[in-house]
């Protein structure tokens, strides 16, 4: 099937079968589809962090610009007495109303990823901010009490799904997921006490309810980065990115908290068990082609070989995850298709993106 050019479209408007508004929705539609894929390998993911150097350039101003006015935030508060609360929540509106300008701007009328996603982490710092001075109540979190806290944490990550709906900037898409997490982990600490050690977080048995809220929040991210997957299997438009960002969330806190459960058994087969974990991360990773699924396993292989892991088995046992991953990434789109093959009766290959 040959393709449609510009001269097409302006002929289908001269003759009235599209109006101009049309075309130029086909189009942007067009280049749209074409910015995701064009000069992508077969079976490759699309994406996409900064468009080019003037993004770059632009995020650097805003770093300096959003650092100048914290400096000048805090020698405003530093140098009055009294008044801390309404001026933080004073300079957190203004600073709101500006970033959301400057949104408009970068993101809804020049369509920059660079700055949108600076932008959007700006968003968030300012609203937790504001939040935080306007609700919270210092003199409980100075007793270790930090019940007032979930008001601020609540808010903020609603501020950033208001900001989302607006601007559809997948970047935010995560930090919504990262606003849950920490949500949900502030209201088990508030309930069960503060965890004694970073483990408690990832440990299935460890005495509080935090490795099993990591690991159920885990599951929910990813079952709604699926549900953005599988609306644009052929990774298109926005929201493919919208489900890349999540899984990028929603992969280190179930492997973590799978492989940490299992080698705190100690057991002989630990090591095993955690690389058949492991490779069935990546088994689900193949079936629904993304391989930012992945990132959690490999980064995580190279922690436990500096951290946990110790032993002739543990050394094998990366040694054969990082060559599974290598001949992974030179033979995805096959392997990819030997998989897909068997499975046609069980899954619904039509959601997913087509094997090559």
């Amino acid at each position: 099937m040959s393709g449609i050019d510009r001269d097409d479209l302006r002929a289908a408007v001269g003759s009235g079968l599209l109006s101009e508004v049309q075309a130029a929705s086909l189009l942007a539609l067009a280049d749209s589809r074409r910015g995701a894929r064009e000069n992508l390998a077969e079976g490759d993911e699309p994406f996409e962090l900064f468009k080019g150097f003037n993004e770059i350039f632009i995020v650097i101003g805003l770093l300096i610009l959003a650092s100048g006015w914290a400096a000048v935030t805090a020698a405003m508060l530093a140098g009055s007495l009294g008044g801390y609360q309404s001026k933080t929540v004073t300079a957190a509106v203004i600073g709101a109303a500006v970033l959301w300008a400057l949104s408009e701007y970068f993101i809804r009328r020049r369509r920059m990823v660079a700055p949108a996603i600076a932008l959007s982490v700006l968003w968030a710092l300012n609203a937790g901010a504001g939040l935080s001075a306007q609700f919270s109540q210092p003199f409980m979190i100075a007793q270790t009490d930090y019940s007032s806290m979930q008001l601020p944490f609540a808010l903020t990550t609603v501020a950033i799904a208001i900001y989302w709906l607006r601007f559809r900037v997948p970047f935010a898409m995560a930090l919504i997921a990262l606003g849950v997490f920490a949500l949900a982990l502030l209201m088990g600490a508030i309930r069960m006490g503060t965890p004694a050690d970073i483990g408690d977080f990832f440990l299935l048995s460890a005495s509080g309810p935090f490795a099993w809220i990591t690991l159920l929040v885990g599951l929910a991210v990813f079952v709604v980065a699926m549900v953005f997957d599988m609306s644009d299997p052929h990774r298109v438009t926005r929201r493919s990115a919208q489900g890349f960002w999540l899984h990028v969330v929603a992969a280190p806190a179930l492997v973590n908290t799978i492989a940490l459960s299992l080698l705190e058994n100690g057991s002989s087969g630990a090591h095993l068990l955690l690389l058949a974990v492991l490779l069935a991360f990546a088994f689900v990773a193949i079936v629904i082609d993304r391989r930012s699924f992945l990132i959690a396993a490999i980064g995580y292989s190279v922690t436990l070989a500096g951290t946990v892991f110790d032993g002739e088995g543990a050394a094998s046992t990366i040694l054969v995850l990082g060559v599974f991953l290598v001949a992974l990434g030179a033979f995805w789109t096959r392997i990819r298709a030997a998989l897909l093959s068997p499975l046609s009766g069980l899954v619904p290959l039509h959601r997913l993106p087509p094997s090559h």
